[in-house]
């Protein structure tokens, strides 16, 4: 640093003078990496089949076999195979008492609590058709909508079947889950929609 009075001012004006430490480093020359000769090189064949087998084991190890379940009677597939894991669509429930066309009857589909009992049965049981189970749920997410007679979401009759299968004293697995409220479902009873992610075990 370097100082210097200004006539006219009257002030001391300050020269600073900086260098880059890391300039003068890079400036030196770096000491040679030490070097062995291999005692077995490799040829040029080996090379290349060395570099095939690692590229073969790369590419078996990135690709994911895909199977999707479905039928031609809906739009979606029932659930789709990712490798060991199986996503599940979105599930709602069977009618407790059927439609009665004969006499006009629209079908009966019970409150949450019942349409739960409903979807959470229904769940295992394609489930098991996969050769899973429910203990193999990692992930559950729960759409529920109002009930139209009280205007508000029973979320307690959703966890009263909930229970039933995850953390038992028989199947102690419980998912991780998100439960979304929402204003209405796609079909008109519907009271609460359920999709689930299972990974076979090994």
């Amino acid at each position: 640093m370097a100082c210097a009075r200004s006539r006219r001012l009257g002030v001391i004006r300050i020269r600073y003078s900086y260098r880059n430490p890391c300039s003068l480093a890079n400036a030196l020359p770096s000491p040679p990496l030490p070097t062995a000769p291999l005692e077995r090189p490799l040829n040029r064949w080996q090379a290349s089949i060395a570099a095939a087998l690692l590229a073969a084991s790369c590419a078996a190890q990135s690709q994911v076999a895909v199977k999707h379940i479905q039928t031609d009677a809906s739009p979606i597939a029932t659930g789709v195979w990712a490798g060991d894991t199986f996503y599940l669509s979105g599930q709602l429930a069977s009618p407790i008492t059927p439609a009665d066309d004969a006499k006009g009857t629209p079908a009966e589909y019970g409150d949450t609590k019942a349409q739960a009992a409903s979807i959470f049965a229904k769940i295992q049981k394609l489930l098991q058709a996969q050769g899973l189970d429910m203990k193999d749920v990692v992930k559950m997410t729960v759409f529920l909508g109002p009930d139209p007679k009280t205007g508000k979401l029973d979320f307690a009759g959703m966890q009263s079947q909930y229970i039933q299968y995850f953390g038992t004293k028989d199947q102690p697995n419980k998912p991780a889950r998100s439960a979304v409220q929402v204003a209405a479902l796609a079909a008109p009873w519907a009271l609460l929609e359920v999709e689930v992610i299972a990974v076979k075990s090994k």
